[in-house]
């Protein structure tokens, strides 16, 4: 939980509080009081008033442009009471001739007198109100006010989250599962923190920094959580982007701020949730060379990494980013951010030992395997398992079930995988036709590919945002390699839907429209990444890492700068591979068009198809030429 501060400092009345209290008070005196004191002032109609004055009814009057104040004859031997009238005048120059001739007496006002203090008050309450407003708009940002420690300049101070040893929150590495590597480096740095003068004594320096890379969801804060609970010293927590202010200056404040804080309460870890906020390259970007705000804000953060010594304390900075290659490279140097520790996605056994964390709060039934679900889950991180877990529990508790079964966790992977099953999205029965044979398609051609995947599931029933049926293949290991043949392999299993419109209905949809997409990528990437064309040779001409379509200069065309005739071979390339794969698919299901019919119409009566019924009539299928059945 969070350290609250506030017992250090008593609490006090605010400024503005009573600032608003007094200005208040004077405005109502000045409001009320007249009307207390004074006689009671009644609005007329300036036509009665006209109507009075000729009825000889009125006495004296008060005449000035603003307004017109009269009192009326008392009549002879009723109680003398003042009654004051009062109208808006109207422009008329005869008013003073019809007075006179009335008989009433009438008169300008007499001029103000010098009410210097009104005039005072007049100057001085605005300023003092929005005194009063700003105050109380700080003490809310800041937490606290004059008292809590956080007064109207309260952005510069830093807005990270303490947790101390002994919440009800620790997480210690019994907690952490499938980077066995990463806890292994991290075991030391805890080593460092609990006994540092052991290092020291034989001359070893205690690393400043430990960066955190990896993909989204694997862990990385969890793993900074899990070092500050083993080693129980203070944890300061804080995300990059909380650093960067839209007043000029305030980043690094809240740098310097930050520090000062942990270095009081040393040893301690500082840990930076996305470094890449600010830590981005100052040799790159639309302010390369400038002095924005995000680059004052990483000069400070290299600062006080340098300015570490040994009276210090230690102090060790833990950071976390899925995107190292955009770092600076002043952070990334010896000195600064000393290791990089990779906190990767989990392969079968690491799966299997999250879904074991996670599932210790949900009550399962004893036939659930967790290996099987494991081994179903190929590169999901430790986020997508947490998840994977909840939504099995949700199900079993909507269906009003004490516990959760296997089936509830294979409807969880494939609503994490395809999406929620859409109900509300009826097909007509050419639709659903042409989905059953395209599905099929893939499930054909990719039961006879190579690549160790298996097809466990065939289904026409809409998901998602888009998907009007899926095919569910599932590796049966992990895999962190693949060949030539295989990447061939994968692009015809894209492309055996199209492939099967085509032959059964002569012409093709919509409906592979992603296929498509996907099969030219992985072509593309087979020829500009990894060097698999005779024609180009050993080269990469794309830019970046492969994952990143748009490259590093933000361009649509992730290419390096290639000649006319080399970006024609590449297209040619391109084309050359997805055409063979679409003839590869084409040969398969006319090779097993018998095979194709009788699943499809299967699957349109049951519209959904997976387990041994599944594997059976895969085994079926052959490829061209070869009278052996394709084994699974």
């Amino acid at each position: 939980m969070p350290i609250k501060d506030d017992s250090r400092k008593p609490r006090r009345f605010q400024l503005g509080n009573v600032l608003l209290l007094v200005s208040g008070l004077i405005l109502v005196g000045n409001i009320l009081l007249p009307s207390l004191l004074g006689p009671t002032i009644s609005r007329v109609p300036y036509s009665l008033f006209i109507d009075q004055v000729s009825d000889g009814k009125v006495e004296r009057a008060s005449v000035s442009q603003e307004e017109i104040r009269y009192q009326l004859k008392t009549e002879d031997g009723a109680e003398e009471t003042v009654q004051i009238f009062s109208t808006t005048p109207i422009f008329d120059l005869e008013l003073p001739q019809r007075l006179e001739d009335n008989g009433v007496e009438f008169a300008a006002p007499a001029p103000p007198k010098n009410r210097w203090f009104t005039t005072l008050l007049g100057w001085i309450i605005p300023p003092l109100i929005f005194v009063g407003i700003f105050q109380i708009f700080a003490a809310r940002q800041g937490g606290g006010g004059l008292g809590g420690g956080r007064g109207a300049l309260s952005f510069t101070r830093s807005k990270a989250k303490v947790y101390v040893e002994g919440d009800d929150t620790k997480v210690t590495f019994a907690d952490v599962a499938g980077v066995e590597e990463a806890k292994v480096e991290l075991e030391e740095v805890v080593e460092f923190l609990k006994s540092p003068k052991r290092f020291v004594d034989i001359g070893a320096r205690i690393p400043k920094g430990v960066l955190l890379v990896g993909p989204p969801g694997t862990g990385k804060t969890l793993m900074a959580k899990a070092v500050a609970g083993e080693a129980g010293v203070p944890f300061f927590s804080i995300s990059g982007s909380e650093f960067v202010e839209l007043f000029v200056g305030a980043g690094a404040a809240r740098v310097r701020d930050l520090f000062e804080q942990a270095k009081k309460q040393a040893p301690c870890i500082i840990f930076i949730d996305e470094l890449d906020a600010i830590g981005k390259s100052r040799a790159s970007g639309p302010f390369a060379g400038g002095n924005d705000e995000r680059e004052q804000t990483l000069n400070q953060l290299l600062t006080e990494m340098d300015g570490f010594s040994a009276g210090d304390g230690t102090v060790i900075v833990l950071a976390a980013t899925n995107r190292p290659e955009s770092l600076d490279q002043a952070l990334l140097r010896p000195g600064r951010f000393d290791r990089q520790v990779l906190v990767d996605r989990p392969d079968l056994s690491g799966r299997e030992e999250i879904l074991k964390i996670y599932a210790r709060n949900v009550k399962l039934e004893d036939a659930v395997d967790l290996h099987a679900i494991a081994t179903r889950t190929p590169g999901f991180a430790g986020a997508d398992l947490s998840n994977l877990v909840n939504e099995a529990a949700l199900l079993a508790a909507r269906a009003k079930r004490t516990s959760v079964a296997q089936a509830d966790f294979n409807e969880a992977i494939e609503r994490v995988v395809a999406g929620l099953e859409k109900k509300s999205r009826v097909l007509n029965e050419k639709e659903k036709t042409i989905v059953a044979y395209h599905e099929v398609g893939h499930a054909l051609v990719g039961s006879l590919m190579p690549g160790g995947s298996k097809v466990a599931k065939i289904s026409i029933v809409p998901r998602g945002m888009a998907a009007l049926g899926y095919t569910l293949q599932l590796p049966t290991e992990d895999r962190f390699l693949m060949s030539e043949e295989e990447l061939r392999g994968q692009i015809a299993t894209l492309l055996g839907g199209r492939a099967a419109e085509e032959i059964i209905f002569g012409s093709v949809t919509t409906g592979a429209a992603n296929d498509l997409q996907r099969a030219t990528d992985l072509a593309e990437r087979m020829v500009t990444t990894y060097g698999m064309s005779d024609v180009l040779g050993p080269l990469a001409y794309e830019k970046g890492s492969q994952n990143n379509f748009l490259g590093q200069d933000g361009m649509g065309n992730p290419r390096r700068m290639v000649s006319e005739e080399t970006a024609k071979a590449i297209d040619s390339e391109v084309k050359g591979i997805v055409e063979a794969a679409r003839d590869q698919a084409r040969g398969i299901l006319n090779g097993n068009r018998e095979l194709l019919e009788t699943i499809s119409q299967q699957i349109l009566e049951t519209e959904v198809i997976e387990g041994d019924l599944l594997q059976t009539l895969l085994q079926k299928a052959s490829l061209p030429g070869s009278a052996v059945p394709a084994a699974v």
